[in-house]
């Protein structure tokens, strides 16, 4: 029986592959050194040092807003600790906000109602095509400064002011029932979830809108029955007052933060809207016109059919305006809020270490915007699973 000859491992695909990856490494690894290497001579030349030393040393600069107690006296780490706070809180709010509006700008894109039509086409195509910071500086320069003082200031439904000293609205208080009543949210969750998980499962609702109900009216009835079972209301309601030069109570939010994420709500959401226009479109007509034949309605259809078929299309592009947004946050510098980069920018400037502040400025980003596609890929794994 003839043998064939082995192949010898300079033709050898296998070991070509590995030998290449590592050649490629470490011409990855010289390359770096060689940057590294010039980067640490021209910093020592100038007299700057790499190191972290001086979040330990006192900031000496005051931050307008900041979510946890923060005095100049306190450190540059407390410092950078706010500001990254604050752009955490910019991108929360903002995700939700141009999430819901981009879902439905999106839906009325495609409405058959020309004027909805033709209103949601047209602001979807003026803010994407206008640079998001132009937006940000005519809202806030345009709109929020020119604001009327607080003694003239604009009364909106449910006690909400708005005036040049920004936006106030009612604030919740907790009492002494809070805790009880939290269980019963936490309760009235586990049920809903129980219910649009199991119900959907079952041949009689499968192609029913009960359980979707079903579970609104326990998210709805069981905190309300708990309202009622504690006693005392959980809640108390601290009004706005309007005063001479301010307002005392409720939440006061700034100019910079309300400009800065209607800005970012309003933007984010018209490419959000393309999307979703995109993953609704990509759905077979063919199983539209089935649903139909079989008896769904429309509102059936979107929630059984459309909807669920195009969260795998829709998923991988929302996560990248999401990281979009976050990072977009950094042009809070331009109209003044403490976001992370603002703050890391003063903390530079007064420090003399520009290079390590901008490193914690990029881990910092990094780490918001890995954190966030963890989140996403995993409810686009669960989508995926739910099609097959």
């Amino acid at each position: 029986m003839e043998r064939h000859a082995a192949v010898p491992l300079w033709r050898d695909v296998r070991v070509l592959t590995i030998v290449s990856q590592i050649v490629f490494v470490l011409i990855l690894a010289i390359a770096a050194g060689f940057f590294y290497s010039n980067l640490s001579s021209a910093m020592r030349q100038r007299g700057l040092v790499t190191g972290f030393d001086f979040l330990e040393r006192e900031s000496a600069f005051e931050i307008g807003e900041a979510l946890i107690p923060y005095k100049p006296s306190d450190t540059y780490a407390r410092a950078f600790a706010v500001g990254v706070l604050n752009t955490l809180l910019i991108s929360a709010v903002g995700i939700v906000l141009a999430t819901i509006l981009g879902v439905l700008t999106g839906v009325a894109r495609l409405s058959g109602n020309w004027l909805v039509n033709r209103l949601a086409a047209a602001y979807i195509e003026i803010i994407r095509n206008t640079p998001l910071l132009v937006q940000l500086v005519f809202i806030y320069f345009g709109v929020f400064v020119k604001l009327p003082p607080v003694r003239e200031s604009l009364e909106f439904p449910g006690s909400i002011f708005a005036s040049q000293r920004g936006v106030v609205m009612p604030r919740p208080l907790p009492t002494e029932t809070f805790g009880g009543w939290l269980a019963f949210i936490a309760l009235a969750l586990v049920a809903a979830v129980v219910v649009w998980v199991v119900l959907p499962r079952q041949p009689r609702f499968r192609y029913s809108n009960a359980p979707m109900l079903i579970g609104l009216g326990v998210l709805a009835l069981v905190p309300l029955a708990g309202w009622f079972a504690v006693g005392q209301s959980p809640l108390d309601i601290e009004l706005p007052v309007r005063e001479r030069f301010n307002f005392v109570g409720g939440i006061a939010l700034s100019p910079e933060f309300s400009a800065l994420l209607t800005g970012l709500v309003i933007y984010t959401a018209a490419f959000i809207a393309e999307v979703v226009r995109g993953g609704i479109q990509a759905v077979k007509r063919g199983q539209i016109e089935a649903a139909r034949a079989v008896g769904l309605t429309e509102t059936q259809i979107l929630q059984l059919v459309i909807f669920p078929q195009a969260m795998r299309i829709i998923v991988p592009p929302l996560t990248s305006q999401y990281l979009n947004l976050a990072k977009n946050s950094s042009l809070a510098i331009a109209i003044g809020y403490p976001d992370l980069f603002n703050v890391g920018a003063t903390i530079a400037n007064q420090t003399g270490q520009p290079v390590p502040v901008i490193m914690l400025v990029m881990v910092t980003y990094l780490a918001m915007s890995l954190f966030t596609s963890l989140l996403m890929n995993i409810y686009n794994a669960r989508v995926q699973i739910l099609e097959k």
